[in-house]
């Protein structure tokens, strides 16, 4: 068995659940999380995705992020983090390309942000319920 730890794109979270569910795999523990990449938590904001009007959205790329305009104007840099989803499955070690294939194939955007996929092992697995282990316990 491992675990999936996947880090997403905030707006992906519900086409990213109904992939792993279409797939046959509904169950997964979802967190709100922060953190910063190479960028250290810059976002040009022309790159972000937006269903807005063309034109709000012309208007919004002319403005710099808070560490674009620290930078040029000789201020501290903020410490910024970005908001994603975590999403975490355990999964028979089987399935696990299978999931991290669909994982991609659903949030990847070719843009910086995309994310993060972790792949942990696991020792053993026990249902509290019923005291089931491991393949039983999380099917």
């Amino acid at each position: 068995m491992k675990e999936i730890v996947a880090i997403i794109r905030r707006d992906k979270t519900p086409v990213t659940k109904k992939a792993l569910e279409e797939l046959g795999f509904p169950s997964l523990t979802l967190q709100g999380v922060e953190g910063r990449g190479k960028q250290k938590g810059d976002a040009c904001i022309e790159e972000l995705d937006s269903d807005l009007p063309e034109s709000y959205c012309t208007a919004v790329k002319l403005k710099p992020t808070p560490s674009t305009y620290a930078l040029e104007h000789s201020l501290p840099k903020v410490a910024l983090f970005v908001p994603k989803r975590m999403l975490t499955i355990i999964a028979p070690d089987e399935v696990v390309e299978l999931i991290i294939k669909k994982i991609i194939e659903v949030n990847r955007t070719g843009k910086h942000g995309d994310g993060k996929i972790f792949i942990c092992p696991i020792q053993k697995t026990v249902r509290i319920r019923t005291g089931e282990e491991n393949e039983k316990a999380i099917s």
